[in-house]
């Protein structure tokens, strides 16, 4: 299905050097962001305090929320936990504040704005747990950058897999960029956002890359850069049909997902749009440059060892 059909190919190779420009700069500020300013890890991260309340009817997830933003604690997720009326509440670690003040003030304020708040449990989640995350969730993005590499290489060629691993690094870059530009909380839903992006973006370079090589069989005369504006133009209908019913998922998300799948939705709305970018701007001019030629693609034909007929 197709909303339309561009007649004349985009010259999209014209301008790529312009466009990886663009992305180089963009690139370095991400990583100069995250180099002085660094990510803003939560609980899940860092440590800190988790305390399950129970209230006697269901519970106001925005109003205990608005309650710890007036505690000045910031950086706060609240949620519901098993049922309507139980509430789990992770907190941040402060270190002028031991866990057990910290409990305890916050649970006279909840209990001043309802009194059937009841504390049910408190736990203290070490540093050394939030260690553990940082190194599986780093070692997560490795093995899947490396599958996409190994995937590409076996379906296409290895010219492919370089330039689909720099662009969906590229995609990654940027939206850690983004979080630690803004300072936004990075939890493990939002580590899960990173890692879907990664599938997401290679999907698409995958979608662009084999309408590729079917064009080097079909347009023999046309040049590499002609080759690649036919392949990129002819699924912009496909592209967009696609990227936009997911957006519109995300975007769901983002308004109406609360606070809990804010910054989840957040990371996969960067990582789309940035993804679509990547795969057009990025991975197709690296494959040019790379030199990807008829021959890489399409096997040589056997000799049959026999003589012409006289």
């Amino acid at each position: 299905m197709e909303f339309f059909k561009i007649k004349t190919d985009i010259p999209f190779m014209r301008h790529a050097l312009f466009f990886n420009v663009v992305s180089l700069i963009t690139f370095l500020l991400a990583v100069g962001f995250l180099a002085t300013k660094g990510l803003n890890f939560g609980v899940d991260f860092t440590g800190g305090t988790v305390m399950e309340v129970n209230y006697g009817h269901s519970a106001d997830i925005p109003k205990v929320r608005d309650a710890l933003t007036g505690m000045n604690l910031h950086d706060v997720s609240v949620q519901n936990f098993g049922t309507s009326r139980d509430v789990l509440i992770r907190l941040p670690l402060r270190p002028e504040t031991t866990s057990a003040s910290l409990s305890e003030s916050v649970m006279q304020t909840l209990r001043r704005d309802d009194p059937s708040a009841e504390l049910r449990r408190v736990e203290f989640v070490g540093p050394q747990v939030g260690k553990e995350l940082v190194e599986n969730g780093g070692l997560a993005l490795l093995f899947v950058s490396l599958g996409i590499v190994l995937y590409l290489w076996m379906r296409f060629e290895w010219k492919f897999g370089v330039a689909a691993i720099v662009a969906n690094l590229h995609d990654v870059v940027i939206i850690l960029g983004f979080f630690a530009f803004f300072q936004w909380d990075f939890s493990l839903t939002v580590l899960a956002a990173v890692l879907a992006v990664l599938g997401y973006s290679v999907n698409e370079s995958v979608v662009v890359f084999d309408r590729v090589r079917e064009n080097f069989r079909k347009m023999r005369k046309s040049s590499v850069p002609e080759i690649i504006d036919n392949a990129i133009t002819s699924t912009m209908s496909r592209t967009i049909i696609t990227h936009g019913c997911t957006q519109l998922a995300v975007v769901s998300m983002l308004l109406f997902g609360g606070e809990t799948l804010h910054y989840f939705a957040l990371a996969l709305t960067i990582g789309i749009l940035f993804g679509i970018y990547s795969s057009v701007l990025v991975a197709s001019p690296i494959v040019m440059w790379l030199g990807v030629s008829r021959e890489d693609l399409l096997p040589a034909k056997k000799d049959t060892g026999q003589n012409p007929s006289p």
